[in-house]
This record gives structure tokens, C-alpha cells and sequence, in this order.
């Protein structure tokens, strides 16, 4: 007589994983953030916007959070596993950016529930100024000059405006799949480009650079443009050890020169 064959029983299904608990995926919160892990300086304000949003895409993008925000990753169904965790995180990047901008646009903001519509909130309000905000940078390049700054200081001061100015205005890049002539023409610009820099930094010198500032210009060809800083920097040094040295020769012989009337 065959035996009835034993009926197979099916293992328990395995609860849902709870994705903020795996550290690879995007839902991951490490125990240490929290609603003000994140605080950008300085906080957004009506005409920082380009530089503000780099800023701040640079925590986001580090704590695998940024594709809440640009629309990567959609509002989950309330019945997805995921929805828990998709409200923890967009909690917790409302904060970061609440903590981000000043007083009056975080009031502005805080009743918008989904962080991609902040994020688009902001991009629309503020993004629109950008050309008032070239306009403003090129007005502050050709208009500063060293004055009582050191090299140090009137070099960073100007290369900070150029960093934020080529944010707005970037090199062109070649987007071509195979090696083409838009690379020669990429490489011209670039070369025009930083010899506008390096004319920029000369006109803005005080005249007793006038020596180094000649003999660098009258090279076949010029280095690129730290370079050229740090040769100003050095001839900038040397200049204030022989006036050191000058007045301490002056004192020395007026210090002499009292000696040799005293009786």
C-alpha cells in the first residue's frame, strides 16, 4: 500500500527588512544624525544661491540623501514598506536645510511637506538672480586692488571670486564619445582664460610690484597662474627682509651718529 506522499509545508515568509537598518541603502540613517547633524555657513540668503546649493548638495550627497531631493527617489505608496523610512529621511532633510537658510525663508518653508518641493521652492526663488549676481562678481574682480592686503590675502580674496564666478559661468567640456577637435578649442579657452586671470592679478598690485611684474610678463611663456603667485609671494618676502634690513641699518647709524657727538 502506498503511503500518502507528507504534505510539504511552506517556511514562514521572512518579515519585510526595514531598509533604514542597511547601511548601503539610500533610506540608511547612521544613529549619530540627527535633525541638526547638517548646518550650512554661510545660510542661504537672497544672493548666494549657486554657491549655497554646492554647499549643501555636499553633506547631502556624503549621507546618500541627495536623490530625495533632486526627485531620484519619489514618495513611496503609504503601504510600501519603505514609507516609514521615506518620512524619517524627509524629515530629517527638511531639518538640515531649516537649519541651512535664514530666519525669514525658513518660515517661508516650513509648512512644504516633501523636501523635493523645498528644494524647488528655492531653485525657483533664488536661482533667478544669477545674472545680477555675475554682474556683482565682475564688478568686485576688476575693482580690487591689493592696497594693505599681502600678496596672501589679495590673491585669495580674488581667486575666491573667480571660483564663485566660474560656478555661474563654468568652463565648456567636451561631451563627445570619441577624441575630436572640440578638445583644441576647450584647451584655447582655457589658456585665454587664465591669462586673463593672471593680467587681473598684476593690474591689481601695488607699484612696488612693478619689477616682478615686468619680468614675469616679458617670459615667452607664462605659468599657470599659482605659479606666478608663488613667484610674487617669494619677491614679496625678499622685499620685506631688505626693508628690514635697510631700517635696521638706518637705525644703526643714527644710533652711530648719536655716539659720536655725545661728549
Amino acid at each position: 500500500m502506498a503511503c500518502d506522499a507528507a504534505a510539504v509545508v511552506a517556511p514562514p515568509a521572512a518579515p519585510p527588512q526595514d531598509p533604514s537598518q542597511q547601511p548601503g541603502n539610500v533610506y540608511y540613517v547612521h544613529p549619530s544624525d540627527g535633525p541638526s547633524s547638517v548646518s550650512i555657513t554661510p545660510v542661504l540668503n537672497h544672493s548666494n544661491y549657486h554657491s549655497w546649493t554646492k554647499s549643501m548638495r555636499r553633506p547631502l550627497g556624503a549621507k546618500n540623501k541627495f536623490d530625495f531631493v533632486d526627485g531620484t527617489i519619489p514618495v513611496p505608496n503609504p503601504f510600501d514598506p519603505s514609507y516609514k523610512a521615506w518620512c524619517r529621511c524627509n524629515m530629517l532633510i527638511h531639518s538640515w536645510i531649516m537649519n541651512s537658510v535664514e530666519e525669514s525663508i525658513a518660515q517661508s518653508i516650513v509648512y512644504l511637506e516633501n523636501v523635493i518641493d523645498v528644494w524647488n521652492e528655492l531653485k525657483e526663488r533664488f536661482s533667478r538672480g544669477d545674472f545680477i549676481r555675475i554682474s556683482e562678481l565682475q564688478i568686485e574682480i576688476y575693482g580690487l586692488k591689493q592696497g594693505t592686503k599681502s600678496i596672501s590675502e589679495f590673491f585669495t580674496a580674488l581667486k575666491l571670486l573667480w571660483v564663485e564666478l566660474e560656478a555661474y559661468l563654468p568652463m565648456p567640456v567636451c561631451n563627445c564619445p570619441h577624441k575630436c577637435m572640440c578638445v583644441t578649442g576647450i584647451v584655447n579657452a582655457r589658456t585665454q582664460h587664465d591669462l586673463i586671470r593672471t593680467i587681473r592679478f598684476f593690474t591689481g598690485l601695488n607699484d612696488s610690484f612693478d619689477l616682478v611684474r615686468s619680468q614675469i610678463l616679458l617670459m615667452d611663456h607664462l605659468p599657470q597662474i599659482n605659479k606666478i603667485f608663488s613667484m610674487v609671494i617669494q619677491y614679496e618676502r625678499q622685499f620685506v627682509s631688505s626693508s628690514v634690513s635697510l631700517d635696521l641699518d638706518d637705525n644703526k647709524a643714527m644710533i652711530n651718529a648719536a655716539d659720536t657727538r655725545s661728549p
